[in-house]
């Protein structure tokens, strides 16, 4: 599950990993908080028509990497706070699909370089995220009427300074930039072709890359396959077979 601010934030951020996640069987939902019904300098656009083009734009951007459900939860482009009315709107959708992973965006984050400020409404959507997870979707007692308790076993927050992770998404760029060239609102051709050269920044140059940080809630099971020496058990079923048949002479 990836949880976002707008439509196009998995697209800039995720879409390559998911795309490689899908590929390989994993089933992914976005859940997309606003459905970014403000963000446009066009005045031929209301809130409402925006709204639609927009959500239009994430489910097929989405279908581009696999994923066919989007859930959009309605709150106004630019005006998210980390409330208790979000935080338990969250939790229902997590308790609803029941996702191992949640991919997040920062709470940390308050710019970018020396030319970016992070928008609001990322910084909102995160800290309610991350609030959704831990600990309320596992806990029983807290909103049963939301659904039964989930526990997410990790969560991977996109959009970073601090990564430990990087997924190499070379099989996936160009998935990635077919994906943000749904957003034909919000980016021309230069941001989507840019794209690959960050992604290509992101993976110090050796390989187009996502990077995040990631939280194991719950220790990864490793199956390790015990191999049992039977050497010694063997050694001596062949020498019982030698004895008899040496009896038998």
């Amino acid at each position: 599950m990836a949880i976002v601010a707008h439509p196009d934030d998995i697209e800039f951020g995720c879409a390559g990993t998911v795309a490689k996640w899908t590929r390989r069987g994993t089933h992914v939902v976005y859940v997309v908080v606003t459905s970014g019904n403000i963000g446009t300098h066009d005045p031929a656009y209301t809130t409402e028509t925006l709204a639609a083009a927009r959500e239009k734009e994430q489910r097929a951007a989405a279908a581009i990497c696999g994923v066919t459900e989007v859930e959009f939860l309605g709150y106004h482009d630019g005006e998210v706070m980390p409330s208790l009315e979000l935080r338990k709107d969250l939790v229902r959708i997590i308790r609803k699909h029941k996702p191992d992973v949640v991919i997040s965006m920062d709470p940390t984050m308050m710019w970018g370089g020396s030319n970016y400020i992070n928008h609001p409404d990322h910084r909102a959507v995160a800290i309610a995220t991350l609030d959704a997870i831990a600990p309320v979707a596992s806990m029983p007692l807290m909103y049963p009427e939301l659904g039964a308790p989930h526990r997410v076993r990790e969560v991977w927050i996109q959009w970073t300074e601090k990564p430990d992770m990087w997924v190499d998404i070379s099989e996936t760029i160009d998935l990635k930039m077919q994906a943000l060239a749904q957003h034909k609102t919000q980016v021309g051709s230069d941001t989507v072709e840019g794209l690959r050269h960050w992604a290509l920044e992101a993976g110090k140059g050796l390989a187009p890359a996502e990077t995040f940080k990631v939280m194991m809630l719950v220790p990864r099971e490793e199956k390790v396959e015990q191999r049992v020496d039977t050497t010694h058990e063997q050694e001596l079923a062949s020498r019982e077979k030698t004895t008899q048949s040496a009896g038998s002479d």
